[in-house]
């Protein structure tokens, strides 16, 4: 459960409540042992129907998704990145998360004060997104003069390229550029690795809308606005009703599709956040199948076999033998494990193979 996502935003833009409809989405903890959840944090489960297909044909009670999480970061105001409000707190949160969930204001009402007494959906972006490039100047400015004669008095390749990688950083905050829209090298990434920069953070924007808006996203006109915007950056941007997702959170499985079908969604904005985040931080999800349990696993795209392996425990990356693979679809269309074997689906993989999303795996490990 490592995956970790922030969700930021100013005040009265929908965040606390987007938040409340997770926390009401939360996974039963009682699944996983050892963890203790700080209240800010809400543990919610990925809905993938691939596992509930699964546990059908294995005939097992107990299904374990993949999870995320996602902490409510204390609000932000202008001169954050100065200690004003709850910055400081604000910034040391989001050092610690994978991804950012910001949350923007697309709708009007009277009745919730905003803080600039105007509904400008790409002002109130620039005002976070601020004062994040101020706080990653401020740790630049730190790593120069902390190396910056040394680097130009010296013959180390290394910290001469840090030297110039972080003068190079730092000429694109000056220009207010985010560090996850520039172009830099494997060699550049590693580099400022260890600075946690906030702007190279992977980001969904949430534009936050009302009921009537929602329903007409083409006649949106913040919405609209804020998503031609953030396209042309290249940037992920997810229309939801926080409150509506707060009205389906409270509902069971059954009412939720009712609900989500009168307003002709078909998919909760809680779920496409999820995926959204999965996708950026390059994830994805293998499955173990059998009469105990059915359980998703995530792994990071690029993992093999034996690391794979390591996630349900780490003796077995050590102790791998085999894996025993079987696709998803073939899984499915041969009714499980006996009639893939029967049907000769099952590819006895070496530790070196590379794990694919949706793989259904035995790991055979030595004892």
């Amino acid at each position: 459960m490592g995956l970790k996502a922030g969700i930021v935003g100013l005040p009265n833009v929908g965040k606390s409540t987007l938040f409340s409809a997770l926390t009401l989405n939360e996974a039963e903890s009682a699944n996983y042992a050892f963890t203790t959840i700080e209240p800010n944090v809400a543990v919610v489960n990925l809905k993938d129907e691939r596992l509930d297909k699964l546990a059908q044909i294995v005939k097992t009670k107990k299904i374990v998704p993949a999870t995320f999480q996602f902490v409510d970061i204390a609000g932000l105001v202008e001169g954050a990145s100065k200690g004003e409000g709850l910055g400081n707190k604000f910034l040391a949160n989001i050092r610690e998360v994978d991804a950012i969930v910001h949350v923007v204001r697309c709708f009007e009402n009277n009745d919730i004060m905003h803080v600039k007494n105007k509904i400008d959906p790409i002002a109130d972006l620039n005002v976070i997104n601020l004062e994040l490039i101020l706080a990653d100047l401020q740790t630049i400015e730190n790593v120069i003069n902390r190396i910056g004669k040394k680097a130009q008095n010296t013959n180390d390749k290394e910290l001469k390229f840090e030297y110039a990688t972080v003068l190079k950083i730092r000429e694109a905050l000056q220009q207010e550029l985010m560090v996850k829209n520039l172009n830099l090298s494997d060699e550049e990434k590693n580099v400022i690795k260890s600075y946690q920069l906030l702007t190279a953070k992977p980001t969904i924007y949430v534009a936050n809308l009302d009921t009537n808006n929602f329903k007409n996203l083409n006649q949106a006109t913040h919405y609209q606005i804020l998503k031609g915007h953030l396209e042309a950056l290249n940037e992920i941007i997810i229309p939801i009703c926080v409150k509506i997702e707060y009205e389906v959170s409270q509902f069971d499985d059954e009412e939720k599709a009712m609900f989500l079908a009168e307003y002709n969604i078909q998919e909760s904005g809680i779920n496409t956040i999820i995926k959204k985040s999965f996708y950026l931080l390059n994830q994805s999800t293998y499955f173990t199948a059998g009469e105990i349990e059915a359980r998703a696993w995530v792994f990071t795209n690029g993992m093999n076999a034996a690391e794979c392996a390591g996630i349900i425990h780490t003796d077995f990356e050590k102790k791998f033998v085999k894996a025993e693979v079987i696709k998803y679809d073939d899984y499915i269309q041969y009714q499980g494990e006996k009639g893939c074997r029967e049907a000769g689906k099952i590819n006895l993989e070496g530790r070196n193979y590379i794990m694919q999303d949706g793989d259904v795996c035995y790991f055979k490990v030595a004892k």
